[in-house]
């Protein structure tokens, strides 16, 4: 079983300097039965991004992750969920080669938004260091996500979540994203824990583009793994509350969904009763390991 996109666990993110932590985090997953998992990073600041991918270019090597996934720092100002909105920014052909040189050949994958200026020469970076490129937290319209499929992106981080809905009139990149998933041109997350997505949508995507291009994620957060608290994430202030992550907002409210609480095990048994064991097995093993290569 395969997580791309994973963010920690037992209190403790990836964003984070702190080895020991993220062994603990990442064992969790392992223990869950997790046999390959990405480090998925937050956005953080340019002082923080490459010395973070550094150390856990670093713990690859040491077999405590298979990968280094950075969703952001190159995401919409309007979409940042979850992000601390003050780290997002353009990507630079700098800040490309800097976290190439810090992964040491272990960075697999980025999501970025297409929109953002620089965006389409650091999907060709990217593509040419042979970096998945994934679009995601994005208020790209049809042209803009067309032309980043052109440049190379190839897939699509947590589909619906994080981007404009699709208007019949405005549709925004949800309907571009699906007709390239049924063309075999990129393969589409979908957070399917019952919380990111209702199931109709889940069943309603796999009508569409087949199990071939989805790949099932966690999205794990600190939280998981542990009850209801308060944790971070890239320094955002999150609470965990009846099962589910949000961001906590500066009055104490409840704001947007903060990623998963749940391992990636623990989404696909929720799912094998609806779909059916084979079918999970597609969407959590075989496409996976394919986007992966």
């Amino acid at each position: 079983m395969i997580d791309l996109h994973g963010h920690g666990g037992l209190g403790v993110t990836f964003d984070r300097p702190d080895p020991d932590g993220i062994r603990r985090a990442a064992g969790f997953h392992r223990e869950a039965g997790v046999d390959r998992l990405l480090a998925s990073v937050v956005s953080l600041p340019a002082d923080r991004l490459a010395p973070q991918v550094s150390l856990l270019a670093g713990l690859v090597d040491e077999g405590v992750v298979d990968g280094i996934h950075l969703e952001g720092p190159w995401l919409a100002p309007g979409r940042g969920g979850a992000h601390d909105a003050t780290t997002l920014r353009d990507p630079s052909p700098a800040e490309v080669d800097a976290v190439l040189e810090a992964g040491r050949g272990h960075l697999r994958m980025v999501t970025l938004a297409p929109e953002r200026p620089g965006a389409f020469e650091a999907i060709r970076r990217f593509v040419d260091a042979g970096v998945v490129v994934a679009l995601g937290h994005t208020d790209a319209g049809p042209d803009d996500v067309r032309a980043a499929i052109d440049a190379g992106a190839t897939h699509v981080t947590h589909l619906f979540n994080a981007m404009p809905p699709w208007r019949h009139r405005d549709p925004g990149p949800v309907p571009v994203l699906l007709a390239a998933a049924a063309r075999g041109e990129v393969t589409l997350e979908l957070i399917a824990d019952g919380v990111h997505l209702a199931d109709e949508t889940v069943m309603a995507v796999l009508d569409l583009v087949g199990p071939d291009a989805i790949v099932l994620v966690s999205d794990a957060a600190g939280g998981t793994g542990l009850g209801d608290g308060e944790h971070t994430l890239g320094g955002v202030r999150t609470r965990v509350r009846d099962g589910v992550s949000r961001v906590v907002r500066p009055d104490g409210a409840d704001g947007p969904i903060a990623g998963g609480c749940r391992a990636l095990p623990q989404i696909a048994a929720r799912l094998e009763p609806l779909l059916g064991a084979e079918v999970v097995r597609v969407m959590s093993v075989a496409t996976p390991a394919r986007v992966l290569g």
